[in-house]
């Protein structure tokens, strides 16, 4: 008799593997309830005597806990199904073991390219990872329903971030509330941190609470220039109180004091760059950072905080130093670039901050730009007022402000002003829209009715992070929730009310809106007819879901066009499994990200940002639109006509140069891609990764440890949305 096995494996029949489960079982139970050698034997013998040629090993199982009920041995039988069902805990359990050993290794291509800002091979990331990986499996087997395993496993859709889904504790991304830390004092590790009363120390405590901050979370956080600002001018007034001393006149006094705080916040911006790149959290890199520059944040201290703009953009346009002291472009921070009537035309005030940001997106990729006046349109708060502010991270943003009265006892709130630093992101699952539009076969009725049951997936795999938040308490990071960055709640208080009532989000993202609409209609999403239409609908139906379940829930739900880095390989290899290979479709090694035009569509610069501002307007949890450059370095003029247009029509875009540099030979450019999807420098033909520094735009952010092999491809198949030769013209 052959015993079929869970993996389908059939081997020979073996009796003593039934007599060694029972008298396992039997161990565990008082000895008047164990079952005897005779009552064992006789199970066997059923088995054997049923004269099966297959059978499956379950069936054996249940014959037993059948036949021992029979028997009487009701405890007995009870125990061997816990046996059984431990046997299968241990099963599921072993599946980790094979991946921690490639991860630890370097086998595993997936762990090698997973984040395009972690070195795999590194302890401190491998610890993260190898932690991740045990979350994971527990996330899997104990805290998810099976479907959505299924879903996600089968790329239907997917759960973002599960490594870190077992710690109930933490959330996504959040708006760093570095005002009240700073003005009103916080506390970390136990240590009570008073106002600082210079730049330079402001500064260096700011770092000290972004590892803080992002070691207690898992995605991208934020800070203002704009909450530094104030302690430039402390530090000019203790400057000037000093050659004041010395009996200086006031035109002395003054020379001298600027000199001396200029000197402080140039010491003070590098003390930031060089604390926030070298300090590595508890995710095993350096903080996912996001550092905002919005004159419009302050009229008391613009001129302070333009000044700190300056020396930001030009301490990035300088660069980071390499293992060979070479100035290489950093992923970190990322820099974002309010435009406003200040800044944004040539003679506004501060249209010289604006050339200079300029000159820094042309060199090194950033700051990325959003538009103030289009911001203001599109976030209008319950006091009917629009409302500009920054991402959480890279491309995340919060609800409008709704929230009544001061729920996170935030020491700086201001009633009738929109909050929003000190509020944060719950999490995201993402619905694979490719997935909805093949399942479908072109049916559009069908596609509706399936659009409905993945959106309804969704939603049951976002309560479920919602409902595990809510069993947090202020106590398991107190940095967060008592000590200022996000609340300031009592000890023991339940975090809950920040869950809802508006002042965090939860996002529903999106992937892959152009194959969907490519695939149900045969057009792009970018023609201007059918396929535009029906992209739209999509979209505004997303939205509509968000709002339903926001009015019934008290949560604000938000669209979230998803930076999928490495799921966008693992969406297109889920599509070619379930569907093959469809010319256009699934024939790539990438799905298309968000609302996106296809990397291979030709489309000039303008045309793209407007037709992208018809979605990004739609995708309100979180977007970010792009155009693809040469090298502008000599062409800044180009540059400058690109950020105007974006004040005057989308949201936030940015700009891809390339900026890249190799050890070998010294050559400073593009590298680039062979057809094999290897990176080599065109000038030495070196293909050491430890020796290339390569940054490209991954999903929004910039990423510098290389990538797998569908965002590889994604990246080789880019082309340019501005021809040089004709800017130059």
């Amino acid at each position: 008799m052959k015993v079929i096995k869970r993996d389908g494996k059939a081997v020979e029949y073996d009796k003593e593997k039934i007599r060694t489960a029972i008298q396992k079982a039997n161990k565990d139970v008082r000895p008047k309830e164990r079952a005897t050698n005779e009552e064992i034997d006789g199970i066997i013998q059923y088995v054997e005597d049923l004269g099966k040629k297959r059978i499956l090993v379950e069936d054996i199982q249940d014959i037993i806990e059948e036949k021992l009920m029979e028997l009487g041995r009701y405890q007995l039988a009870k125990e061997y199904i816990t046996y059984r069902y431990t046997r299968a805990l241990v099963r599921k359990a072993n599946t980790t073991d094979q991946t921690i050993k490639e991860l630890v290794e370097g086998e595993s291509e997936y762990w090698n390219t997973e984040n395009a800002n972690k070195n795999a091979h590194v302890v401190t990331t491998q610890r993260d990872y190898i932690a991740g990986i045990t979350c994971t499996d527990i996330t899997r087997r104990f805290l998810l329903p099976e479907d959505i395993v299924k879903a996600h496993d089968e790329g239907i859709i997917h759960f973002h971030d599960a490594d870190y889904f077992a710690q109930s504790a933490l959330h996504n991304c959040e708006l760093i509330n570095l005002e009240d830390m700073l003005q009103n004092g916080t506390i970390i590790n136990g240590v009570m941190i008073e106002k600082p009363h210079r730049f330079i120390t402001a500064a260096t405590i700011a770092t000290q609470i972004i590892l803080a901050v992002t070691s207690s979370s898992y995605g991208g956080a934020t800070v203002s220039l704009s909450h530094l600002a104030p302690f430039v001018r402390d530090s000019y007034n203790k400057y000037y109180k000093k050659y004041e001393a010395r009996k200086l006149t006031k035109e002395q006094c003054e020379k001298f004091a600027m000199e001396d705080t200029k000197k402080e916040v140039a010491d003070g911006v590098q003390t930031f760059n060089y604390q926030v790149n070298s300090m590595t959290n508890t995710n095993g890199q350096a903080p996912f950072l996001s550092v905002c520059m919005y004159l419009g944040e302050t009229e008391e201290y613009k001129e302070e905080l333009a000044m700190i703009i300056e020396e930001f953009l030009n301490q990035r346009i300088l660069g980071f130093k390499n293992r060979k002291g070479v100035y290489v472009t950093p992923a970190f921070p990322k820099l974002l670039y309010i435009l406003e009537e200040d800044n944004v035309r040539e003679d506004s005030k501060y249209w010289y901050l604006t050339e200079l940001a300029a000159k820094c997106t042309a060199k090194r990729m950033v700051p990325d730009y959003i538009s103030e006046k289009m911001m203001l349109k599109l976030k209008i708060n319950q006091y009917g007022n629009g409302d500009c502010y920054p991402c959480m991270g890279c491309r995340s943003f919060l609800t409008p402000d709704r929230t009544k009265g001061n729920i996170a006892h935030a020491k700086n709130y201001v009633e009738g002003k929109g909050k929003y630093y000190g509020r944060f992101n719950q999490g995201v699952v993402t619905i694979n829209l490719p997935d909805v539009a093949l399942s479908s076969k072109q049916d559009v009725n069908k596609f509706w009715k399936i659009f409905e049951d993945r959106l309804e997936l969704c939603h049951r795999a976002l309560r479920l992070r919602h409902e595990r938040l809510a069993r947090v308490t202020s106590d398991v990071a107190p940095i967060l929730w008592q000590d200022g960055a996000l609340a300031r709640l009592k000890p023991g208080e339940s975090i809950k009310p920040l869950l809802e009532n508006g002042y965090s989000t939860i996002s529903l993202g999106y992937a892959g809106l152009y194959e969907c609409v490519k695939y149900m209609t045969g057009d792009s999403h970018t023609d201007g007819g059918k396929g535009e239409e029906f992209a739209l609908e999509v979209m505004q139906k997303l939205n509509d879901k968000c709002a339903e379940w926001k009015a019934a829930e008290n949560i604000d739900y938000s669209v979230y066009g998803t930076p999928i880095e490495s799921t966008t390989y693992k969406f297109s290899k889920c599509l070619q499994k379930r569907f093959g290979k469809i010319e256009g479709i699934t024939d790539r090694g990438y799905i298309t990200n968000s609302y996106h035009v296809p990397v291979f569509e030709e489309i000039d610069a303008f045309t793209k940002l407007k037709l992208e501002s018809k979605f990004q307007k739609l995708s309100p949890g979180g977007a970010i639109s792009y155009v693809e450059t040469p090298n502008l370095q000599d062409n800044i003029d180009a540059v400058l006509e690109v950020i105007k247009f974006i004040y005057d029509n989308i949201m936030y875009a940015e700009l891809n140069t390339k900026s890249d540099y190799c050890q070998k030979c010294g050559y400073t450019g593009e590298i680039l891609i062979d057809d094999n999807l290897e990176w080599y420098c065109p000038n030495c033909g070196n293909r050491d990764h430890n020796s290339l520094n390569v940054a490209r735009r991954t999903c929004g952010y910039i990423g510098s440890n290389f990538w797998n092999k569908g965002r590889t491809q994604e990246i080789k198949e880019r082309v340019l949305h501005i021809d040089n030769k004709d800017f130059k013209k």
